[in-house]
């Protein structure tokens, strides 16, 4: 079997820093859904930024081990194939959003694909109506609530089609409305979906796995309902006991 992610010993050092990840291992099949979970500092954005080879990205950084997409290992020479397979979502929007409309944002990544006018319109047009904002081409992006922001970088991304999506707290600053919707939206993507997030109530959803990331070290990796009902576990790394914050039916076996 071929994996969509595989890591492999993965470790990474920012320059004059200390370890961001230490030696990380784990694999991730094709249309899985899984959570990277942490204190903050655990690395868990580090790790995702390795996923479409954002990261390392200069000769001073430290890193080794590797990184496999469907079994092809990413690397600098591979880069463009690696991010036609793979989209980021940041956590801030503002650091994804460039364009003075919302259409030229969703747009950008099948032009630089080189598909045509009407093939990019009708894209544009599918992945806004994939994430709930049909008819805001045309909208600027600066207007827009943050979690429309959120959902117009999620729409910028399913215009190309990746068929793995890592994404960096998704609901970090939503409403319970906004979440709620970008959960419905995440849940029927039929893609590979890695999400790091605090959002526990998220992962005990959407997520069928969850790897337990602190100090760079990859602590556990469990089914996401077993890994939440270890308070113990939970408490010694820094996190809230969802059995004690969330309805017991999202914890239920």
């Amino acid at each position: 079997m071929t994996f969509a992610l595989s890591v492999e010993e993965l470790a990474f050092q920012f320059p004059g820093g200390s370890n961001a990840l230490r030696s990380v291992s784990f694999s991730v099949e094709p249309g899985e859904c899984v959570a990277v979970i942490g204190p903050n500092g655990a690395g868990k954005s580090t790790l995702l930024l390795h996923l479409n080879g954002i990261l390392p990205e200069r000769s001073g950084e430290h890193a080794s081990g590797s990184v496999r997409v469907h079994g092809r290992s990413v690397s600098a020479r591979d880069a463009a194939w690696v991010r036609r397979q793979v989209g980021v979502l940041f956590q801030d929007a503002d650091d994804q959003l460039f364009c003075p409309t919302v259409g030229e944002d969703v747009a950008y990544g099948p032009e630089q694909l080189g598909y045509t006018r009407a093939e990019v319109e009708q894209r544009v047009a599918r992945a806004l109506q994939q994430v709930g904002l049909a008819g805001f081409e045309r909208r600027l992006p600066q207007r827009l609530s943050g979690g429309e922001k959120k959902r117009v970088c999620l729409a910028g991304l399913l215009a190309y089609e990746p068929n793995i999506l890592a994404l960096d707290e998704p609901s970090a600053g939503l409403d319970p409305r906004g979440r709620r919707e970008l959960i419905d939206i995440l849940a029927g993507l039929p893609v590979t979906r890695v999400i790091a997030t605090h959002d526990l109530a998220l992962v005990a959803e959407l997520c069928s796995r969850a790897l337990l990331l602190d100090g760079g070290v990859l602590v556990a990796a469990a089914p996401s309902k077993e890994l939440l009902r270890d308070d113990a576990l939970m408490r010694a790394h820094g996190l809230e006991c969802p059995t004690r914050d969330l309805p017991a039916y999202l914890l239920a076996p």
